[in-house]
């Protein structure tokens, strides 16, 4: 049975939920002081692991809508993509703020040069600034055939941003790797998509 536009739209009403309420809890967290010793580390990790949830929950969609033969899931993917950005956005300010404090957002230059996994993460959320400015339907009209062109990138995002969290961490721990083979999976679950771009 075909999923119905009422039962889309209450399921993106609990997708909105699942992405919103991590914020209240995130504040409420640093309010009543439960994170561990470096609430700063601890919120950009947060930040960070929602923005990848988020993205690897964007990238199973398709798939899933293919396979399931339930075409109006599709109209899930935009919210997700946005909510991966804002989420992805919060994880930026975090640590521009947290880790470097505002009167030294100069440094964010020399912390580049001296920690490169920062350029793969600056990568992924220059790709997700693109994508969210031309995911609207009037960008999509405008770009014609090449918005989906564009929107490919998203898989390069999917690569960068685990290895980025992967490169980030300072003890290798079982969380970053798991996110990064669930990324690899769905990867692979598109592999027909990524043949078409080699040279044949």
């Amino acid at each position: 049975m075909r999923l119905t536009l009422k039962q889309i739209t209450a399921l993106k009403v609990v997708l909105h939920l699942a992405a919103f309420l991590p914020l209240l809890w995130l504040i409420l967290s640093v309010d009543q002081g439960w994170f561990s010793a470096d609430p700063a580390k601890d919120i950009q990790h947060f930040t960070g692991r929602m923005a990848l949830k988020l993205l690897l929950a964007t990238l199973v969609v398709t798939p899933l809508a293919r396979y399931a033969k339930q075409p109006l899931l599709i109209r899930t993917r935009r919210l997700l993509g946005l909510w991966c950005f804002a989420w992805a956005t919060l994880h930026l300010i975090s640590y521009s703020l947290l880790e470097l404090g505002i009167s030294n957002l100069r440094l964010l230059g020399q912390e580049l040069v001296t920690r490169p996994y920062l350029w793969l993460g600056m990568i992924s959320w220059l790709l997700l600034l693109a994508l969210t400015l031309t995911s609207l339907q009037k960008a999509q009209r405008a770009l014609g055939r090449h918005w989906q062109t564009l929107h490919n990138f998203v898989y390069l995002v999917a690569i960068l941003a685990p290895i980025h969290y992967l490169w980030s961490v300072k003890i290798l721990s079982p969380q970053p790797v798991i996110y990064a083979m669930i990324a690899v999976i769905l990867l692979a679950w598109r592999y027909k998509k990524f043949a078409k771009w080699l040279p044949k």
